[in-house]
C-alpha cells in the first residue's frame, strides 16, 4: 500500500538513493495525529492508496536525509506518473474532507458514507468532492499562437487563454467568452483537445484548439499583463511539461 502523506500542501517523500519515493508498506510511514482521518482512495484503474495529513513533523524527527517535503506540482518531476495522479486525487480527497465538515443547508456535523460521499443526518443532503471546470485554449493565427501573461503566475512564462465555467453555459460557450473577455479577439473552428485533472485545489481542464478570426488584442488588464501572436522561432518562456497548457503547445509545435 503506498501512503500518500502531505504536510500543508508538501507530500512527504522518502529519499531512497538519488531517488524519491512515496512510501509502501502495512503501516503508515508516520503517526496519524489524533482526530485526523486515513483515507482511502481508489483510482480508475482499481489501485488503491491512502492519505491523511500531518500537521507537525514529530513523527519524522525533523524532515532529515531520509525524508523530503515536495510541493505536489513539483513531486510531477521527481516521482512516476501514475503516482503523481494518486497524489492529486489524494489531495482532491483531503481538500474535500476539511471542507465538508458541516451541511451547509443546517449546519449539522456531516457523515462519511462512502469514500466520496458524506451526507447531512438532519436533512439528507449528500456532498460529494467537488469539481470546478476551466477551459483553456490554443488560438492560431496562421504560423502563430497567442500566448498571455497571466497577472497570477509566479514565473514570468507565457501560457494559454483560459477561464472557469460558469452556470447556464456549455464549455463552447465558456471559450468564446473568455477569449472575448480576456483579449477583445473573436475566434472560429473550436476543436476539443483533450481534458485534465488539475488538483490545486480541484479542478479539470479542459482544453480546445481554435483559430484567429477576427479583432485586435485589448487585454484584460486586471487578469492579463501581455500577450501577443508569437512563431516558434520567437516563444517566450513556455509553461512545464505537466500542464496541458503545455501539452497543446507542444501539439503545435509538431505541426510545425
Amino acid at each position: 500500500m503506498k501512503w500518500f502523506v502531505f504536510y500543508y500542501g508538501q507530500l512527504l517523500l522518502k529519499q531512497q538513493g538519488d531517488n524519491l519515493l512515496v512510501p509502501e508498506g502495512d503501516e503508515p510511514p508516520v503517526t496519524v495525529p489524533e482526530g485526523h482521518k486515513v483515507h482511502e482512495v481508489t483510482m480508475n484503474d482499481g489501485v488503491k492508496v491512502k492519505t491523511f495529513e500531518i500537521d507537525g513533523l514529530d513523527g519524522l524527527n525533523g524532515i532529515n536525509d531520509q525524508w523530503k517535503l515536495i510541493g505536489l506540482r513539483d513531486s510531477f518531476n521527481y516521482i512516476p506518473l501514475e503516482d503523481y495522479l494518486c497524489g492529486g486525487k489524494a489531495a482532491q480527497i483531503l481538500y474535500w474532507d476539511k471542507h465538508s465538515h458541516y451541511c451547509p443547508t443546517c449546519g449539522v456535523p456531516t457523515v462519511q458514507e462512502t469514500p466520496i460521499m458524506k451526507k447531512c443526518p438532519k436533512c439528507g443532503l449528500e456532498m460529494y468532492p467537488p469539481i470546478a471546470t476551466a477551459i483553456i485554449v490554443l488560438i492560431q493565427k496562421g504560423d502563430e499562437i497567442l500566448l498571455v501573461h497571466n497577472r497570477a503566475f509566479k514565473r514570468n512564462y507565457y501560457g494559454l487563454v483560459a477561464g472557469f465555467l460558469e452556470a447556464g453555459e456549455s464549455l463552447e460557450q465558456c471559450v468564446h467568452r473568455e477569449v472575448k473577455e480576456e483579449t477583445g479577439l473573436t475566434i472560429k473552428n473550436l476543436q476539443y483537445f483533450g481534458s485534465q485533472t488539475w488538483p490545486y485545489p480541484s479542478g479539470l481542464m479542459v482544453g480546445f484548439t481554435a483559430e484567429y478570426e477576427s479583432g485586435t488584442i485589448k487585454l484584460q488588464e486586471d487578469e492579463l499583463s501581455a500577450g501577443a501572436f508569437y512563431g516558434k522561432d520567437n516563444l517566450p518562456e513556455i509553461p512545464k511539461k505537466m500542464s496541458i497548457a503545455r501539452k497543446l503547445i507542444d501539439w503545435w509545435l509538431a505541426k510545425h
